[in-house]
């Protein structure tokens, strides 16, 4: 009996160990294949926030306070390069235009990121929050 009570007990610790290892090693994987919002509100008289698609290759699409771009990112350990390409030309008020000039140059100037729960922190001259859908 003491042994069958020892191995469910072993059974259950390497349970619970494995899913806390998998835990852990979401919070250092970045999210490919998946989507991040902007931590952000959206701008008045709209609902629109920022948003990055993220394919497992690393290509992006992202929609901004008006306009969309694509482009790709390169994740080597904490380090992040963010390229993108033309953007769309979508008729916005000026606000929006350039927010969204002002979102395309920080994330061009971002070196690293870091995970913190449901949240990526990308890193540059300015520090971005994305957030990870828990949905």
């Amino acid at each position: 009996m003491v042994g069958v009570r020892f191995l469910l007990g072993l059974a259950l610790c390497a349970s619970i160990n494995g899913v806390a290892g998998i835990s852990l090693a979401a919070e250092t994987e970045f999210p490919f294949d998946g989507e991040l919002r902007l931590d952000a509100n959206p701008m008045p008289g709209s609902k629109r926030v920022p948003s990055m698609d993220i394919a497992a290759n690393g290509t992006i699409v992202l929609e901004m306070w008006c306009n969309r771009v694509e482009g790709q990112i390169v994740v080597a350990a904490d380090t992040i390069t963010v390229m993108t390409g033309q953007q769309t030309d979508r008729s916005c008020p000026p606000a929006r235009t350039a927010a969204d000039a002002d979102l395309l140059a920080a994330l061009t100037e971002v070196t690293n990121w870091r995970r913190q729960g449901d949240t990526v922190v990308l890193t540059g001259r300015r520090t971005l929050h994305f957030r990870v859908p828990t949905n």
